[in-house]
């Protein structure tokens, strides 16, 4: 440990900083959209495609990155992006022109997702073997801590201070994290050569299929899916360019992914797992919100706290996750096993929601849930990365993150479906079940007020009051029960993944141990 050099520390601090920046201008931007646009005056349909946007050019960034950081080198390279991610973030929350405004947030999310995979590949290089897990573990804290933070900061913003502020935050994050990457990071030489044989079909069909898959997902419900001709078209390009994608890239000999590294049983489980963590961890950060915003109508600042548990106790779990991996002992799929089981038991309990539930109710399923996710993204990181070599890291990060990108998208959709097909028959079976009584068996009975305080004559208040009533019990049993569903489907998915761990990944040991043996 005393032969450790600190300078490439500070860098990947650096690095960890510009990470949190652009997931913050993903999470936090997305939950005060509706009073950014109230301030701006777009509308709601047009509002849908700044997430879209974002997420379109996040995940086309996150597939280029490793490319270019190899040609720029990391220092020149993240340099660059800060300087985007600064001035995006300082002139949307003044741009009232739509097209300038949806430009801007593509720029936005292309400069977020060209940054949070050198996270990664920065951690594989700079850290020695004895204390990479501690690095991986700051890597897990853009996985898992930033999702649930940003409900605590996008509440601080939205009531307190003001929605700009979810933008300008990073202004200040970015500054702090070019001083440190400027100062520690490698000096490492430029490598132009390589544009001779760049990869200019690959990006080509990487920017179509990604975009199209991504906006698929996004914009399909609102467009009625396959009634729309727009979401047909889409789901052609995608269905053609991702294939020929993949096609292409097992040919070229620059690819800007190498699929190669998915022949290794522990990528390929990163791959996978990482996704669908991703996907299962809006149990415990959406969900609940939705929940408590919609049924009891709590706003941001009275219902972050159940997500500021998840946060701020990951500060803690992940680094105790580092300590007990770093053990010869310790399998990293024993571990990883117990954690989807406690997630799994998170899901469960949060099933048996009701429309009387409170915030209270939520506390302890959120402690399973915490525990849960660091007991699985550090053995998950483990597993991906030991048999990934340093000059490797940038590509395997690149394969592992776009994935991730795309977890965001899939979610929406899911959540989407369950609120569609289940939201729907939840609906039709309460009002038809209600609708079977008459009016006064139901007042009879206590579910309408019985003396109404008339304001208008002929009982045209009584009416309208109780109708109101009527219309807002029943809104609430309904996402109540969709909900309900959603942690049933979430719990499939953890038992899917338990499945996936007991059958694809490989022993491995800690990266002193196992990479010192190398």
């Amino acid at each position: 440990m005393k032969d450790i050099d600190i300078k490439p520390l500070f860098g990947l601090l650096g690095v960890l900083i510009a990470a949190l920046a652009a997931e913050f201008n993903d999470q936090v931007v997305s939950l005060v959209l509706p009073d950014m646009r109230g301030a701006l005056g777009v509308s709601h349909d047009p509002g849908t495609w700044l997430e879209s946007l974002y997420i379109c050019g996040e995940t086309v960034g996150m597939c280029f990155a490793p490319w270019w950081m190899y040609t720029l080198s990391l220092r020149r390279f993240i340099l660059g992006i800060l300087v985007v991610n600064c001035t995006t973030s300082v002139l949307i929350p003044e741009c009232h022109n739509l097209t300038l405004l949806f430009s801007l947030r593509w720029l936005q999310g292309l400069s977020g997702g060209l940054t949070i995979p050198l996270l990664m590949a920065t951690a594989l290089r700079s850290l020695p073997p004895p204390i990479r897990l501690w690095g991986l573990a700051v890597y897990a804290l853009t996985a898992t801590f930033t999702p649930n933070l940003a409900v605590t900061l996008a509440a601080l913003w939205s009531d307190v201070v003001g929605w700009r502020f979810a933008f300008y935050e990073s202004i200040l994050l970015c500054a702090i994290g070019a001083v440190l990457c400027s100062t520690f990071l490698w000096r490492d030489s430029t490598h132009f050569e390589r544009l001779r044989q760049f990869d200019w079909r690959g990006s080509l069909l990487a920017f179509v299929g990604l975009s199209a898959l991504v906006t698929f997902l996004l914009q399909g419900d609102r467009l009625d899916w396959f009634n729309s001709p727009l979401i047909c078209v889409l789901m052609l390009v995608a269905a053609v360019a991702i294939p020929l994608f993949f096609l292409n890239e097992t040919r070229h000999p620059l690819p800007l992914v190498r699929l190669s590294l998915l022949k290794r049983p522990n990528v390929l489980y990163g791959v996978v797992a990482l996704f669908t963590l991703l996907l299962i961890n809006l149990a415990a950060t959406s969900l609940p919100i939705t929940y408590l915003t919609e049924v009891q109508g709590y706003r941001p600042l009275q219902a972050h706290l159940i997500t500021l548990e998840v946060a701020l106790t990951q500060l803690i779990f992940l680094p105790l996750m580092a300590v007990i991996l770093n053990r010869e002992r310790m399998d990293p799929r024993v571990i990883s096993l117990i954690g989807m089981s406690l997630f799994l038991i998170g899901c469960i309990g949060d099933f048996f929601i009701t429309s009387a539930w409170n915030r209270s109710q939520f506390y302890l399923w959120q402690m399973f849930f915490s525990l849960g996710l660091a007991m699985i993204v550090v053995p998950l990181l483990q597993l991906a990365t030991n048999s990934i070599a340093p000059p490797e890291g940038a590509f395997a990060s690149g394969l592992v993150n776009t994935p991730r990108a795309l977890s965001e998208a899939v979610g929406m959709w899911l959540l989407d479906l369950i609120d569609r097909w289940r939201g729907g028959l939840h609906s039709s079976r309460l009002t038809d079940q209600i609708g079977r009584r008459r009016f006064d068996v139901i007042q009879s009975n206590g579910y309408l007020p019985k003396h109404p305080t008339p304001l208008l004559p002929d009982g045209a208040t009584r009416f309208h009051g109780s109708l109101s009533w009527f219309s807002g019990t029943v809104r609430a049993e309904v996402t109540a029960l969709t909900i309900s569903d959603a942690y049933l489907v979430f719990a499939v998915i953890t038992v899917t993944l338990m499945a996936l761990l007991l059958t694809l990944p490989v022993r491995t040991y800690p990266p002193r141990v196992a990479l010192l043996k190398k």
